[in-house]
């Protein structure tokens, strides 16, 4: 299903802080599937998770490939609080996760199989800003909500100078 484009220029309607996660997996050795496998599998499941309990602060994701070997998602979070909450949770499947992979790597048995990483970045208001042009909701804008641009300013120095009401 596709969704509908919003007609013009529109901006995201984030107030305040902005939390973004980047990561991703990086397979190394092609041939060693049995390796890089449940590791990419991993991100969908964690998604598919807290899709399901919005509760937990996950707002919006863009899964993204770099190339056939690197795999990404940009997530965008309530809080940072709520993102390592998350993370640190017994009871989510991240956790599990983490837990099996850190056993494997200790033992050797993924060592230099598939790479991981991650990005933080929790920007304070004034300091992001974005334009979409006949686009559906995306990234920031999905995560938020979408203005018209108008309402934020014309120009990107406008709308960095835009200061939530609060």
């Amino acid at each position: 299903m596709f969704a509908k484009p919003n007609a013009g220029r529109t901006t995201a309607a984030a107030e305040g802080e902005v939390v973004v996660l980047l990561i991703g997996t990086r397979i190394n050795h092609f041939w060693a599937v049995h390796h890089w496998l449940p590791v990419l599998t991993a991100m969908p499941r964690m998604l598919r998770e807290l899709k399901k309990d919005p509760s937990r602060g996950l707002l919006n994701y863009v899964l993204l490939t770099a190339s056939p070997r690197t795999y990404y998602v940009v997530q965008y979070w309530e809080s940072r609080e709520k993102l390592y909450a998350y993370a640190a949770a017994p009871d989510m499947f991240h956790h599990k996760a983490w837990a099996r992979l850190n056993r494997k790597e200790r033992e050797g048995k993924i060592r230099q199989h598939v790479g991981l990483w991650h990005e933080t970045y929790v920007v304070p208001e004034g300091a992001y800003e974005s334009i979409y042009a006949d686009m559906p909701a995306f990234g920031l804008a999905a995560a938020h909500g979408v203005l018209p641009v108008e309402r934020r300013g014309r120009s990107g120095k406008e709308r960095f100078a835009h200061r939530s009401a609060s």
